[in-house]
């Protein structure tokens, strides 16, 4: 299992919190950290658009990749929601144990 760190903005704390519960639920996050106070500037349709927003730090792994943006999308309010990936180069070991023990569990309770 290769980590994968995923960053989602969501409208608000809400959605963000709603969006890290139920990737929590299917087991396709091992840990989600909302940071408030985002403030985004971007190009939206033709139209440069600013808005506050919630960013999501999202601990999954490469092999969720589909299922997670299948996730983000059913729950999400945008309708081009932000989903990038990146694969870290390092993780600490004990924590890559854990984080891939809580993302694996979800195999073992099936």
């Amino acid at each position: 299992m290769k980590p994968l760190l995923v960053l989602i903005t969501a409208s608000s704390s809400e959605e963000g919190a709603g969006l890290a519960r139920a990737l929590l639920e299917a087991r396709l996050a091992s840990c989600v950290n909302l940071l408030p106070g985002v403030r985004s500037f971007y190009w939206w349709q033709g139209k440069r658009e600013e808005a506050s927003e919630v960013l999501l730090l999202v601990k999954s792994a490469h092999e969720q990749w589909d299922e997670l943006q299948a996730a983000v999308r059913r729950h999400h309010s945008y309708e081009c929601p932000e989903i990038i990936a990146l694969a870290p180069e390092r993780v600490g070991e004990r924590y890559l144990s854990w984080w891939k023990g809580e993302l694996s569990r979800s195999s073992l309770e099936a």
